[in-house]
């Protein structure tokens, strides 16, 4: 089996798409899998890193607005789309998998031109532009949110990591609290803001150390690359770590008890698959998906929501210190939180790939 997948630009675009790629070779180390991209996105470092093909096209950002930048689409819409074209001709497609963005809309295009068999990928409760051109094109769309919109829509989840997905946080979390130097007996915290870091959050949080200190509180705080808040050093209390990036984010969670966090369609399934509970703090900009993503796990009891602009130190003190200093509350949190994740999403989607390929291979 010959599988494109289209999944560029953004880390929520390609980590479904690697997970997939990783299930479909776990089943068949023969498997020919090639994923599209631009020289832009983040997928020129992190496909490579796991070990698969990557084929570049040239990227064509839609505009949302009317500018003059249109007018250039359709020209190099039409190159991308020929590329496509091109990269499913030379793999032997058998089939296109999508998952959104830039890349995804000339892929569509492509396999549609070229009669290859299109499954579409949803991660967000709002599709994009990208996946509601590829829905019209196939009856094979696999989504993250139950009520989606989209036409013909499975509930499938989002594709995670498998050191994620299979991750048991109670069993880990002496060895992850050893790792990154923290106590193996005092509730903690986990803050992160995506791999850029999130300036509110940190400051927020940076603010809130001498209250975390006083209420026996340790923290893991994953800063980001460019951030420039730091603690003020403490000679007793318990121990503020800070590191600027993270890899081994299965550690990060099974250190702690609880996060606080942005509200990312991947942050959110990976959080509710391993049952961490945490305070989403939703992105102020873009249409509040965000707070779509979130929503479901906090009515479900598994963890808290603040807007941007009411996170404090002050909010912090009231709200979260009360839950993290309740052990049975922080356990009811984390069970509710695992009730609403999926673990098996990478198998569902590489399942529903056979299939489709099974099927169009039968019609011929």
């Amino acid at each position: 089996m010959r599988v494109v997948l289209a999944g560029g630009g953004t880390a929520g675009h390609i980590e479904p798409a690697l997970a997939l790629a990783d299930a479909l070779r776990r089943g068949d180390p023969d498997v020919g899998i090639v994923c599209l991209g631009t020289e832009r996105g983040l997928e020129t470092r992190l496909v490579p890193q796991r070990g698969y093909e990557l084929a570049l096209i040239p990227p064509v950002p839609l505009p949302r607005t009317l500018t003059p930048q249109l007018l250039s689409v359709p020209g190099r819409l039409r190159g991308a789309i020929n590329a496509a074209a091109a990269v499913l001709d030379q793999a032997g497609a058998d089939i296109l998998v999508g998952f959104g963005g830039y890349v995804a809309t000339p892929g569509y295009l492509a396999a549609r031109k070229r009669k290859v068999p299109i499954i579409v990928h949803e991660a967000n409760p709002k599709p994009g532009l990208a996946n509601k051109l590829g829905a019209r094109f196939t009856e094979h769309v696999a989504v993250s949110h139950a009520d989606s919109p989209l036409p013909n829509a499975t509930f499938v989840g989002i594709p995670l990591r498998r050191e994620i997905a299979t991750l048991d946080r109670l069993a880990m979390g002496d060895k992850a609290r050893s790792y990154f130097g923290l106590l193996p007996d005092l509730p903690t915290l986990l803050i992160f803001g995506g791999s850029q870091g999130a300036r509110s959050l940190n400051q927020a949080a940076v603010s809130a150390a001498p209250y975390f200190r006083q209420a026996g509180i340790q923290v893991l705080h994953i800063v980001g690359p460019k951030n420039t808040e730091e603690p003020e050093p403490s000679s007793g209390g318990p121990q503020y770590v800070t590191i600027p990036y993270c890899d081994r984010m299965d550690l990060a969670y099974a250190a702690a008890d609880m996060a606080m966090c942005r509200a990312g369609a991947m942050t959110c399934a990976e959080l509710a698959a391993v049952g961490l509970p945490a305070v989403y703090v939703p992105l102020p900009i873009g249409n509040g998906e965000q707070r779509l993503n979130a929503q479901p796990i906090v009515e479900g009891g598994g963890g808290l929501l603040v807007d941007n602009a009411e996170l404090s130190a002050d909010w912090i003190a009231r709200n979260l210190l009360p839950v993290l200093a309740d052990p049975a509350r922080v356990a009811h949190m984390s069970e509710a939180a695992g009730k609403m994740g999926r673990r098996d999403a990478d198998v569902a989607l590489a399942r529903m790939v056979h299939d489709v390929v099974r099927s169009a291979g039968a019609a011929r």
